[in-house]
């Protein structure tokens, strides 16, 4: 039984959600934006561009509230970055490949709400107990143990932390780092984002192995070597995991494959709400109809269909080539900053099936550090139910590596093996193991935050009052990151259109909006 659409997502209290409490009492409430329930009459039209996350927000915040949604993905299977696809293996087995691990932190209220559509409980998440990184020389640092609550968490990180100590602390440029403690969004970009991540964390002071072990891990995530990236949002990671809420740097996992765990759920969910979803159909054209306020015409499979609004919920390379091939959409500034949008570098998934078992011990998930090219491991059968099936029945292991940032032209088949071999040197025991298959996603499609690029970024708004953007790269004066950005902005360019037509929007939950210390803040000008 789903939820009733016009049910308050976010009580006012903490509540328990996948078997973790969702605790922090400072976060912030963003009530629902005034209007009626619901849409009067037939609904109107909407036209939903991209099957991610973000365009998934949008279709479901639309459609709750009486729009009559067409969702258009142009990949088979729905999920974008977080899709999943079947394959089968050497031995025929049947399996499931994606893009690779994710991490639903339990800060992700926005994301969470959506996945709460089809599992009101989150029991389809399990908690990891720990997200361990492993340096070259053998230290380990955990948050298992670590408070939560800022700044204990801090305080707690620095007791308990082999890489960083008291001693380091002292070394460290205190006013440097104070802006970490005071993060506001926007005011964050006017602080930081004239200067890269790694310049930034280098003034500050902070030794090598703890810098690349707490804090590079957070640049990495954006796919992003740290000298190309804004340190405006190295700071807003930091607040948003670490400094600025108390839900902790532990995540959840979905116990099955993404198809599976969320995305076939939602699509039935989203059937049930009269959506209608056409996958393996991209939309190659959208013309505004006069100004854009009467709505607006778009072209797939060779067909033109007016709507009374859209949302492009797509990646950046794909919001590119449709604005390019649309020139009579927006005005000459906003396709200029939407046209000049980059990609992060190359990032590489590799997942193994192994004829045998990693060692009883090893986690779910480590994060590594000097490595070489190998950023983290995922033992995916400690967690997902199809690759624990496939390792009981086999005796084997499933094991997944991710490398971030890498070159552009880098030769796919020397950074694969190199790859592997960093798993032999992390994990020596899968040096012995026979390969039973390998898959390896090359990807390039992650945005790029480069320095000094916050003010360029196009916002949930166009120069079109019936034309919305959702997703991770699009500008929004939130603390959210990642895929939390990319529900929220989905919900936020509903609740646009929404407002349009006088419906009420959805109401949305973020970290504390600004550093949690008041003596911190003060000294760091707040």
């Amino acid at each position: 039984m789903h939820p009733h659409p016009d049910r308050q997502p976010f009580p006012d209290r903490p509540r328990r959600t996948g078997g973790a409490r969702f605790r922090d009492r400072r976060s912030v409430l963003l009530p629902a934006p005034e209007g009626r329930p619901r849409a009067s009459g037939e609904g109107p039209a909407v036209a939903v561009v991209g099957g991610g996350v973000a365009g998934l927000a949008a279709a479901t915040g639309l459609a709750e509230r009486g729009a009559r949604v067409t969702l258009y993905e142009r990949e088979p299977v729905l999920g974008g970055r977080l899709a999943g696809w079947p394959i089968r293996l050497a031995d025929g087995s049947a399996a499931t490949m994606s893009r690779g691990f994710h991490a639903f932190f339990r800060q992700y209220y926005n994301l969470r709400a959506l996945l709460c559509r089809t599992d009101p409980g989150l029991d389809r998440l399990r908690p990891l107990p720990d997200y361990p990184l492993l340096h070259r020389d053998g230290r380990t640092d955990g948050f298992a143990r670590v408070p939560r609550t800022p700044p204990w968490s801090a305080l707690g990180f620095v007791a308990l932390s082999p890489s960083f100590g008291w001693r380091d602390l002292g070394r460290m440029d205190v006013r440097a780092a104070l802006p970490l403690f005071d993060v506001r969004v926007p005011e964050v970009y006017a602080r930081l984002d004239a200067t890269d991540a790694r310049a930034y964390l280098e003034r500050i002071r902070f030794p090598a192995a703890a810098r690349h072990l707490a804090f590079e891990v957070f640049s990495r995530s954006f796919f992003a070597d740290p000298r190309e990236l804004s340190a405006a949002e190295l700071a807003l990671m930091f607040h948003v995991y670490f400094l600025g809420s108390a839900e902790g740097l532990l995540f959840d996992v979905p116990t099955e494959p993404f198809p599976t765990a969320l995305w076939e759920p939602l699509a039935r969910y989203l059937g049930g709400l009269g959506v209608t979803v056409r996958t393996e159909c991209p939309v190659t054209t959208v013309v505004p109809v006069d100004d854009g306020s009467e709505g607006l015409a778009l072209t797939a499979d060779a067909r033109t269909v007016r709507y009374d609004a859209a949302v492009l919920a797509l990646d950046g390379g794909g919001l590119r080539r449709l604005v390019g091939a649309s020139p009579l959409l927006g005005d000459p500034s906003w396709r200029a900053r939407v046209l000049g949008s980059r990609e992060a570098p190359p990032f590489l998934v590799s997942r193994y099936w192994l004829d045998r078992p990693v060692a009883p011990g090893r986690p779910g998930f480590l994060g590594t550090g000097g490595f070489a090219s190998l950023d983290n491991v995922s033992v995916l059968d400690r967690w997902e139910g199809e690759a624990a099936r496939w390792a009981a029945r086999s005796g084997g292991s499933v094991v997944e590596l991710h490398a971030y940032a890498l070159a552009p032209h880098a030769d796919r088949a020397a950074e694969q093996d190199r790859l592997l071999r960093q798993l032999h040197r992390v994990y020596p025991e899968t040096a012995r193991a026979r390969v039973v298959d390998q898959r390896h996603e090359w990807r390039a499609d992650c945005p790029l935050f480069p320095v000094g690029g916050y003010r360029d970024r196009p916002t949930v708004r166009t120069p079109h009052p019936a034309l919305v953007l959702a997703g991770d790269q699009v500008r929004t004066d939130l603390p959210v990151a990642l895929m939390e950005r990319a529900a929220t902005t989905g919900f936020l360019a509903a609740n646009a259109l929404l407002a349009r037509w006088g419906v009420r929007g959805h109401a949305l939950r973020t970290v504390p909006r600004r550093g949690r210390a008041p003596l911190l803040r003060a000294l760091a000008g707040g």
